[in-house]
């Protein structure tokens, strides 16, 4: 982790002003990841932007929580798929400012989840944290692969094995697409 820090190296959190996929359209990441994941949402006043309230169906836990903006909006947060931490071990510290603000806004490395789950994932990569919800393994691992590829990260033995093992289970998941950035992303087999 020699050099890393999160703001100085990947930029503000949540920016809208990155070259990340759906950036620059004047409400910021994190409130454009809720409004994605979220169902049943409000919106603050007669903001399109701030996500007052909605329903979240946690892929990380399986369980349902209900979002409400103000002292307990850390019921949801939004997770790095490939953590920052993570990334930075595995080829992000020689990515350039920019590519690192886009990896740390992109849509695809994001996803709304349990505040606890993902406090407990923290920088932990696929050979050191999963979803409690099996049923998601496959998916998430699936887009880290996504993230790794298209940022160009790489993985680490460990890790490689604990993909393998999840992918075994579930030979025919696809890979997130990713139309915006043209990138060819590998094949998962």
């Amino acid at each position: 982790m020699t050099g890393y820090d999160r703001e100085a190296k990947f930029g503000p959190a949540w920016s809208d002003s990155t070259t990340a996929p759906g950036a620059q359209n004047s409400c910021d990441t994190r409130n454009d990841v809720l409004r994605r994941d979220l169902h049943h949402i409000t919106f603050k006043g007669t903001s399109r932007c701030v996500v007052a309230t909605g329903t979240l169906a946690d892929p990380y836990t399986g369980k349902t929580i209900h979002f409400v903006r103000g002292p307990q909006s850390a019921q949801v947060q939004i997770d790095h798929v490939v953590a920052l931490g993570a990334s930075w071990r595995v080829g992000a510290a020689q990515l350039t400012q920019q590519q690192r603000a886009a990896l740390g806004n992109d849509p695809e490395n994001l996803i709304a989840a349990s505040g606890p789950a993902n406090a407990a994932k923290s920088d932990g990569d696929a050979a050191t944290w999963l979803p409690a919800n099996k049923s998601f393994r496959c998916t998430y691992v699936a887009r880290q692969i996504a993230v790794k590829a298209k940022y160009r990260l790489w993985v680490t033995p460990p890790e490689k094995a604990a993909m393998t093992r999840i992918l075994a289970g579930c030979p025919d998941q696809p890979l997130p697409t990713d139309s915006s950035s043209g990138v060819v992303l590998p094949d998962l087999k």
